[in-house]
């Protein structure tokens, strides 16, 4: 189960897997590729912002488990991210619209080429767990992406949603259980027949 690090290192391990499908071509640098809001894109040209954590099944993992003969843990909490996925083209303004689409579009096809995250892009806990981290482009209504865009003043630009699934973080809450050590049976049956 993986730690509280659980978020960065998912963000990070579909950062890299893009780097490495969108690199040298749509994309000539790795760095152009990165964790930030859209509305401060500095000089990347793809940004992954993550604008949605969300318990999945919180049911099924409440309740403790047994971590050893003394200890339990509560279960682990699984959880899916959602991350707008925008393009910012840095190309003449004639070819802007142009160079965007292109690189959505090489970032629709890598997500679609990899419904899961290959393991050579974890780190941390999450590598450790062996996780399996599952990508799908989610259909996203029109007005809930404008609805992100509108907070701020800037125009709106390409973009999609990602949905990550696969993340759990464990817990640090434990409780000490003491086990049955002496156990006494009454033989003597009072309040029996006459």
């Amino acid at each position: 189960m993986a730690d509280y690090t659980a978020l960065v290192e998912a963000g990070n391990a579909l950062v890299e897997m893009l780097r490495d499908n969108l690199t040298p071509e749509p994309l000539g640098n790795r760095e152009l590729i990165a964790l930030c809001s859209p509305h401060e894109s500095e000089n990347n040209q793809l940004t992954l912002y993550l604008y949605q954590i969300e318990e999945e099944n919180p049911n099924m993992t409440s309740g403790y488990y047994q971590v050893d003969r003394d200890t339990q843990r509560i279960r682990p909490a699984q959880f899916a991210l959602r991350y707008l996925v925008t393009a910012h083209s840095k190309a003449p303004v004639q070819l802007r619209e142009a160079d965007q689409h292109r690189i959505v579009g090489a970032a629709v096809q890598a997500l679609r080429d990899n419904p899961v995250i290959p393991q050579k892009y974890l780190t941390g806990s999450m590598a450790e767990e062996g996780a399996q981290l599952r990508v799908m482009v989610e259909k996203t209504p029109m007005e809930q992406l404008l609805k992100i865009w509108n907070n701020t003043s800037k125009e709106y630009k390409l973009s999609f949603v990602v949905l990550l699934t696969g993340i759990t973080i464990r817990s640090r809450r434990e409780r000490r259980v003491s086990r049955v050590t002496d156990v006494a049976i009454d033989t003597n049956q009072t309040g029996g027949r006459t």
